[in-house]
């Protein structure tokens, strides 16, 4: 696999990530659960923001960004905030799996840029309720 392939998967889990925390915002009440609430709309920013540079990324190297699926898969029940805890704790395992893979595919800029990533979705983790590893992503 070359770096464009790696950017390519990372984008792809982008694509999933913005779709499920657009969801999981729509579940979410600020209100009643204003922490939730907040942690699942900044998740939602900053996984736009990498979609968006993921995207000029692999346009920069001359590559085709691959285009988002039409839907993704989402649980039958997101009426509590535990579910909607543990479906934004699978998008970050997911993220973090995808930015290890980056991290291991790439050099210079779009490593670091990949390390800070992969960073980001392992603390993620742990703020919705995931356990801290000694090696995230992997």
């Amino acid at each position: 696999m070359t770096a464009l392939d790696a950017l390519g998967t990372a984008l792809a889990a982008e694509h999933a990530a913005v779709f499920v925390y657009g969801a999981l915002g729509g579940q979410t009440s600020q209100s009643s659960d204003p922490q939730l609430f907040a942690e699942v709309t900044d998740a939602y920013v900053v996984h736009r923001g990498r979609r968006d540079r993921l995207t000029a990324m692999i346009t920069e190297a001359g590559g085709e960004p691959p285009a988002a699926e039409p839907g993704y898969d989402l649980p039958a029940d997101l009426s509590g905030p535990v579910a909607v805890a543990d479906r934004a704790l699978r998008v970050e395992r997911a993220c973090a799996a995808t930015y290890a893979y980056v991290v291991a595919s790439t050099a210079g800029e779009e490593r670091q840029w990949a390390v800070a990533a992969l960073v980001d979705a392992a603390v993620r983790q742990v703020t919705f309720g995931g356990e801290p590893t000694a090696l995230p992503g992997l």
